[in-house]
């Protein structure tokens, strides 16, 4: 009978926050508080009135540019399906940007948009982090912009930019984050494909492929698909906390790693259970296969 490999050798370190416990860190961080919700939404008649006008404006613009143009495949003119698409995109997201959304899912639809802009959307179109980063603060001078002509005084814009700047910036963060993460997926030598099975399909569908380098790990691979698709954490896996003593200090160090969740998740590397092979320290080969199976599967 083969032996299960020690505990430690089926864990995976290193995962990136996921989307949501990242977005509430960094509001936290910025302070954005009751006082800026309340300095904002005294804007958010003004801005809503001229919302219209800078979700058509903000194409126009995009389209007006060679860069961009090309980014999008714009150059000869609009493609009016797609001009659609953006245009409904956008006004959702503002939408919810007038609304000072602050919730979880919101943070996801965040994430989820920066692997978009990393060419994983149902288009492909990559769209450089810079035009991202630029139209976000673009878009911090567009409301100071409808404040002033609306005629509202200073005492009421300055406090109000105070905290949509907070806000666009986490906001950015959350994109900047998926982006990565998506980059960063697809980034390698070879093709390693992730097979997905039972419940895990209706999330993330029935194989991802992602990229390896040579001398990886099926650990590295693991991280990698877990910062992917991190709303399959709380499924497939549990966290495990470790401790550290540093060396010259006179306090213990913690840190958090992951195993698979209890109750018969099996990952499976070419066929063979990683438990009971060499674990997560298993090196990956080109076109090799990692299979995640739920319990009772």
């Amino acid at each position: 009978m083969r032996d299960v490999v020690a505990a430690d050798a089926l864990e995976i370190h290193g995962l990136m926050p996921e989307p949501a416990e990242e977005w509430r860190r960094l509001l936290r961080f910025v302070g954005l508080n009751d006082e800026d919700r309340r300095a904002m939404s005294r804007t958010v008649e003004a801005l809503l009135r001229r919302a219209p006008e800078m979700v058509v404006g903000t194409y126009n613009y995009l389209q007006s540019v060679p860069e961009t143009a090309a980014v999008l495949g714009w150059e000869s003119g609009f493609d009016e399906a797609h001009l659609e698409e953006r245009r409904r995109f956008f006004t959702v997201w503002l939408a919810r940007v007038l609304g000072m959304d602050t919730s979880d899912e919101f943070a996801e639809y965040l994430f989820r948009a920066g692997k978009y802009h990393a060419g994983h959307g149902p288009r492909r179109i990559h769209v450089p982090p810079a035009y991202v980063t630029t139209s976000i603060g673009m878009m911090g001078a567009a409301f100071a912009r409808c404040m002033g002509e609306a005629g509202l005084p200073g005492e009421v814009v300055a406090p109000a930019m105070a905290g949509w700047t907070k806000y666009l910036s986490v906001q950015l963060h959350l994109m900047d984050l998926g982006y990565r993460v998506a980059a960063d997926f697809h980034r390698g030598d070879f093709p390693v494909s992730f097979a997905l099975y039972g419940r895990l399909r209706l999330s993330a569908g029935q194989r991802l492929t992602a990229h390896a380098h040579e001398g990886d790990t099926l650990e590295a691979l693991l991280r990698k698909f877990f910062n992917y698709v991190p709303e399959l954490r709380a499924d497939c896996l549990r966290p495990v906390w470790h401790s550290h003593e540093k060396d010259n200090a006179s306090w213990v160090e913690l840190y958090q790693t992951y195993e698979p969740a209890p109750g018969g998740w099996r990952f499976l590397h070419n066929g063979r259970n990683a438990a009971y092979a060499e674990g997560f320290a298993a090196p990956v080969h080109p076109d090799d296969t990692i299979s995640i199976f739920p319990p009772g599967r």
